[in-house]
C-alpha cells in the first residue's frame, strides 16, 4: 500500500490571500497527477455537515440496516467460495446499502420514501451548498487550464434545459465478515464531471489507483473529497484524468459516504475544449458525443477500463467522417 502522506489537501481559505498562487499550483498538480484531492475551508458549515451525517446514520439504522443484513446473509451464503459459481457471484457484488437523490434538472427528494422531513430539509440545504461549491471548483479549474471563466459549467449544460445533471448517492458500508470475498465497491472511474464526497471521518476504505498502487484516501473531519470524472478528462483533452478507485470492505465500523455528482445534462454534447487541442494535432485525442449516449455504454461497462469506452465513440466519429467524405 502506498503512503497517504502526500495525498493532496487544499485549504481553500488560502485562495483569498497571498498564498493563492501556491494553492492554485497544488490544485493543478492534484488534477493533473492524482485526479483526487481533499479540500478544507470549503465554505459549507460544519454544523450542517454534522446534521447531515447524524441524520444519514440514523436513517440507515432505522430504515435500511435490517434490509441490508438480509441481503448480506444471502450474499455470503451464495458466494462463500465453495465453488466457481459462488466466487463469481461474490465478485459481482458490492457490500453497500445505497439510495439516490436527484437534484437537477428536477428534484425527486420529496418522492423518496422513508425520509423524515428534517432529513429532507437538511439534504436540500446541503445539495444547494454542494452545487455552488462544484461550480466554484469548475471555475478554479478553468483558471488553471487557461479557459475563460464559466467554460466548464457551460459545457455541462444541455441545450434543452440549460442545466447540468446533479445528484447524490448516499451509501453505508456496514462491517463485512468476509472482506476477502466481497468488495465494498468494485474499482471503477466515475462517468461524469466533478464529484464531491462527504465521507466518514472514522471508518476508512476509499482507495485510488496511482502509479500501479492502491492509495488510501485519508478520512478527515469536515473535509470534502473531490475527484474528476470521465467527462472532465474528455473536455480537458486528457490534461486531467479520471482515476480508478474502490472501497475496501472493513470488518469494523459502518462507513458513511455521501457522493454528489455534478455531471453534464443528458443532452449536453461533450468534446475537448478547442483551446486545449494543440494546433499541430490532426484531431482531438478524445471523441465527441452526447452525454446520455456515454452513460448508456457506461452502465454496461462501469467496472471495466474507461479507454475502450472512449475508443468506441472515437471509432463512431471516424466512421461518420469517412461516410461524409465518401459522399
Amino acid at each position: 500500500m502506498a503512503p497517504t502522506s502526500s495525498f493532496p489537501i487544499i485549504d481553500m481559505g488560502l485562495l483569498a490571500g497571498e498564498e493563492r498562487p501556491a494553492a492554485m499550483d497544488l490544485l493543478r498538480d492534484a488534477c493533473e497527477n492524482w485526479g483526487f484531492f481533499q479540500i478544507l475551508n470549503h465554505g459549507i458549515s460544519t454544523k450542517l455537515m454534522e446534521e447531515v451525517e447524524r441524520l444519514t446514520k440514523d436513517h440507515y439504522k432505522r430504515v435500511r440496516e435490517q434490509r441490508f443484513l438480509e441481503f448480506a446473509s444471502k450474499a455470503l451464503k451464495d458466494g462463500d467460495g465453495r465453488g466457481a459459481q459462488g466466487v463469481k457471484a461474490a465478485e459481482n457484488l458490492d457490500w453497500e446499502s445505497t439510495f439516490f437523490v436527484r437534484h437537477l434538472p428536477e428534484s425527486n427528494l420529496a418522492d423518496i420514501p422513508d425520509l423524515d422531513d428534517g432529513y429532507r430539509r437538511a439534504m436540500r440545504r446541503f445539495a444547494g451548498e454542494l452545487e455552488a461549491l462544484a461550480e466554484r471548483l469548475l471555475d478554479l479549474l478553468c483558471e488553471n487550464l487557461g479557459l475563460e471563466k464559466g467554460y466548464l459549467a457551460r459545457a455541462f449544460r444541455g441545450p434543452s434545459r440549460g442545466a447540468p445533471t446533479f445528484g447524490t448517492k448516499v451509501s453505508s458500508y456496514p462491517p463485512c465478515p468476509r472482506p476477502d470475498l466481497v468488495k465494498g465497491l468494485r474499482a471503477h472511474t466515475d462517468a461524469g464531471g466533478i464529484i464531491l464526497l462527504f465521507q466518514d471521518d472514522r471508518v476508512g476504505g476509499l482507495q485510488l489507483l496511482k502509479d500501479g498502487e492502491w492509495v488510501d484516501v485519508p478520512p478527515t473531519r469536515h473535509s470534502i473529497v473531490v475527484n474528476l470524472g470521465d467527462q472532465l478528462e474528455v473536455v480537458t483533452n486528457g490534461r486531467y484524468k479520471s482515476v480508478m478507485h474502490r472501497v475496501v470492505a472493513q470488518t469494523d465500523g459502518n462507513r458513511m459516504s455521501i457522493a454528489s455528482f455534478y455531471n453534464p445534462g443528458s443532452d449536453a454534447v461533450i468534446f475537448p475544449a478547442p483551446a486545449l487541442v494543440k494546433a499541430d494535432e490532426a484531431s482531438a485525442a478524445y471523441p465527441k458525443f452526447v452525454f446520455e449516449d456515454y452513460m448508456k455504454l457506461y452502465v454496461r461497462h462501469k467496472f471495466e477500463a474507461k479507454e475502450p469506452r472512449f475508443k468506441a465513440f472515437k471509432s463512431m466519429e471516424t466512421e461518420t467522417s469517412n461516410r461524409i467524405a465518401i459522399a
